[in-house]
């Protein structure tokens, strides 16, 4: 068999990107989760989007190693390679060929699941970890009672192109310091209202005299058979701090989720957001994954390429 063959380009047709997606999906399988998160799967599917590089690995056998590099104030990539082909240096040609489209940028690599495979690619290729991202899960048998809502604040669900324009300003302040959720745009927020799981009654917000405090927007998906519910992204403004709005609009969607048949229930957080997790852990939420963020920088005046070997 033929050496794998890298190519780059900045757009996919829809046979490519199904080629994508059969990838994706079988090392989900093999892995045990995915490797691609849902920004890069969203910017996958959007053929409008120019901010994206497609890196990819073909054998003889057809697509056998997948990268996406997203171009923003720093660029960020993801890369998955074809369990039947593993260890033969397609994860260091694909990582290799999506920082030489960074061009000199720091660039920013997560690792899925922290697989022992990944740490490994990531040290061979100048990265170094920067940034973990706990997935906390809880089982909710027992009812939940729903909270109330502070003085002069009500709490409702969500209007799609109503409170748009009031939510991104929300969610802007609520996360001016993060560096995914804090720059989500009106683009951003229709696809994710365009997507299959969205569901209004489960995106609460808390609302006093006209004006959005905090939030709450819940999803649901199917892991096998079972529904599986997140605590997607909960927002709390910060000149409203202390009013206890975090902890009642988190257990105003776990309520919710659990009165539509949800018991299982996923969240992300920062592993170092000791708030947060102090939180999530009162409400029953234990450690069950990890995703690890690498981070290549690169000094001035000094090359970006780096040169493909086998680990």
């Amino acid at each position: 068999m033929s050496s794998p063959q890298t190519s780059v380009t900045d757009s996919l047709d829809a046979e490519a990107v199904a080629a994508v997606d059969a990838l994706v999906r079988r090392a989900t399988a093999d892995d045990g989760v995915a490797p691609l998160n849902e920004q890069s799967m969203l910017l996958l599917h959007d053929p409008t989007n120019r901010r994206v590089h497609h890196v990819r690995a073909f054998s003889d056998s057809g697509l056998v190693g997948y990268a996406i590099v997203e171009t923003t104030d720093a660029a960020v990539v993801e890369c998955v390679v074809d369990p039947a082909h593993r260890r033969r240096g397609i994860g260091h040609s694909l990582l290799s060929a999506a920082i030489d489209t960074a061009e000199g940028q720091e660039m920013h690599a997560w690792a899925h699941g922290d697989l022992p495979g990944s740490a490994e690619l990531a040290a061979s290729t100048g990265f170094q970890r920067t940034r973990i991202l706990l997935r906390m899960r809880a089982v909710f048998d027992e009812p939940l009672a729903e909270p109330s809502a502070p003085d002069g604040v009500t709490f409702r669900t969500f209007r799609p192109g109503v409170d748009d324009a009031a939510w991104l300003a929300l969610n802007a302040r609520a996360f001016a310091d993060h560096p995914e959720q804090g720059s989500m745009t009106q683009h951003d927020l229709e696809q994710r209202i365009a997507s299959d799981w969205f569901d209004a009654d489960g995106f609460f917000v808390a609302e006093r005299d006209g004006e959005l405090l905090g939030f709450h927007w819940t999803k649901v998906t199917i892991d096998d058979t079972e529904p599986v519910g997140e605590v997607y992204v909960v927002g709390v403004d910060p000149r409203a701090q202390g009013l206890g709005l975090g902890s009642a609009l988190t257990r105003l969607g776990l309520v919710h989720l659990q009165r539509n048949g949800v018991r299982t229930v996923d969240l992300y957080v920062e592993g170092d957001n000791e708030p947060a997790l102090t939180v999530y852990r009162r409400l029953g939420f234990a450690d069950a994954a990890r995703d690890v963020m690498y981070t290549r920088r690169i000094a001035p005046g000094t090359s970006s390429s780096v040169h493909p070997q086998v680990p």
